[in-house]
C-alpha cells in the first residue's frame, strides 16, 4: 500500500528514467489526450461502481482514476504541491 505522494515519486521516478517498459512512460509519452479519454473512462468507472459494486470495488476503481490523474500531472508537468495549494 502506498500514499498518494509515494506513488508520485514512483511514476515521477519512472517517467524522468524514461524505462522503455513502464506503462507511465508510454502513457505519459501519449500524450493528454489518450490520458484524459483514460481519465474519463475511469471516472465513469468510479461512478458505476459507487452506485452498483462494493466498496472494495469502488476502492480499486478510485485508485486507478488516481493513477490516471498523476499521468496526466507527469504529462502536463505539475507536482503535487501545484494541486495541494488548491484544497
Amino acid at each position: 500500500m502506498k500514499s498518494f505522494d509515494e506513488l508520485w515519486i514512483e511514476l515521477s521516478t519512472k517517467v524522468s528514467e524514461g524505462d522503455p517498459n513502464s506503462g507511465t512512460v508510454s502513457a505519459v509519452t501519449a500524450g493528454v489526450h489518450q490520458i484524459g479519454k483514460k481519465i474519463l473512462e475511469e471516472a465513469g468507472e468510479v461512478w458505476l461502481a459507487a452506485e452498483h459494486e462494493s466498496d472494495e470495488a469502488l476502492s480499486e476503481e478510485i485508485s486507478q482514476l488516481i493513477y490516471h490523474v498523476q499521468t496526466m500531472m507527469l504529462a502536463r508537468g505539475l507536482t503535487p504541491n501545484d494541486i495541494y495549494k488548491y484544497l
